[in-house]
């Protein structure tokens, strides 16, 4: 058993999560003795909590507590945690849009979540091993998209591509366009939402049905935990007054920015039972996220683009997800074909 010992994180270590780094410094440390340590507050940075999901930075000191001698694990006696069934390696692996030496893109299907939590086992980061192709690293997250959102994603094939498209996300270097189904049709046709957000309490003893709730600009300020968040959005196409196809730009990376922000308007999107409100059919005034009939309940958010600088090539690259099945019946109910709308609806130059 070691002693209680202080390690700074390396300043040409990428900014990660906590877990993560632990697990490459002390290997024979299993995941849920991580989290165990980090609830009973043995594991801190900077003298301070923290969740094993943290992320931590050059510089940061961590304190380790006493450990376990690597001979002193027993074995395991399960499957390993990276271990990814063949079915699910296929799957992963057909999600696939863009591989280079580098960066790999998926079209993350919806209802797949991206990273595991206490009712999640199967995840995209617990896939990750299943895209390691002929490289020896696992492919790394450097963003998320929410469970039921599909489209763009990057992994990073090396520690410090990560960490340069991490900085890219946190930096605001990205470019990301969402395709959208919401009920009614917003006016004007084009224009920059600004409420803020907070995080609301859930229902649950756990914090169950968390959402985040809007904030007047104005008010952002004076209210506790909340955040300013900014989005961009064009109306493409309308269905009358029942709903409408739209892009929307996160300006800021806020949780659940896009829903709370287009319900805040009045506008939810189809097939969200969390901001949607009513579960009826919308009848066209922008309230209800169903559209009844034989439209899918799923919900209509897709990360259709994403623009970079690639981190290697110092080329601009942009990643195209074709729509879900689910989606692509949407549009074909309605008439509407994705050739006839431009690529960046926001650029004045197309």
């Amino acid at each position: 058993m070691s002693r209680v010992q202080t390690v700074r994180v390396g300043k040409d270590e990428p900014e990660q999560r906590l877990d993560r780094w632990f697990r490459r410094q002390f290997p024979h440390v299993p995941q849920g003795r991580i989290e165990k340590m980090c609830r009973k507050g043995e594991i801190r940075v900077d003298g301070g909590r923290v969740k094993p999901g943290a992320r931590i930075n050059p510089g940061q000191e961590v304190r380790i507590p006493p450990l376990p001698d690597p001979g002193a694990t027993p074995p395991r006696t399960t499957r390993p945690r990276d271990y990814v069934s063949d079915a699910d390696a296929a799957m992963i692996r057909d999600c696939v849009i863009y591989r280079d030496d580098h960066i790999i893109a998926l079209n993350k299907p919806p209802g797949l979540p991206v990273q595991g939590g206490s009712k999640q086992t199967r995840h995209v980061d617990g896939m990750a091993d299943a895209l390691r192709f002929e490289l020896d690293e696992m492919p790394r997250l450097v963003h998320r998209l929410d469970k039921d959102t599909s489209g763009v994603m990057l992994l990073a094939r090396t520690r410090a591509v990560a960490g340069a498209l991490t900085r890219a996300f946190r930096d605001r270097d990205t470019r990301k366009i969402y395709w959208a189904i919401v009920a009614g049709a917003p006016l004007p046709r084009m224009g920059t939402i600004r409420f803020g957000l907070v995080k609301s309490g859930g229902h649950g003893a756990g914090g169950e049905g968390e959402k985040m709730r809007c904030i007047h600009p104005d008010r952002v300020e004076e209210t506790e935990g909340a955040k300013r968040a900014t989005t961009d959005y064009a109306v493409l196409a309308t269905l009358a007054a029942r709903a409408s196809w739209v892009a929307l730009v996160p300006i800021t990376g806020r949780t659940h920015q896009l829903r709370a922000h287009m319900a805040e308007l009045g506008h939810p999107i189809i097939g969200d039972g969390k901001y949607g409100g009513s579960g009826q059919e919308n009848l066209g005034d922008g309230w209800g996220s169903g559209l009844g009939g034989e439209l899918s309940r799923k919900l209509h958010l897709h990360a259709r683009s994403l623009t970079f600088t690639h981190p290697v090539t110092g080329k601009n690259l942009t990643v195209t997800a074709p729509l879900p099945e689910h989606m692509q019946r949407s549009w074909e109910y309605f008439g509407w074909d994705e050739t006839d709308v431009p690529a960046d609806p926001f650029d004045e130059a197309e």
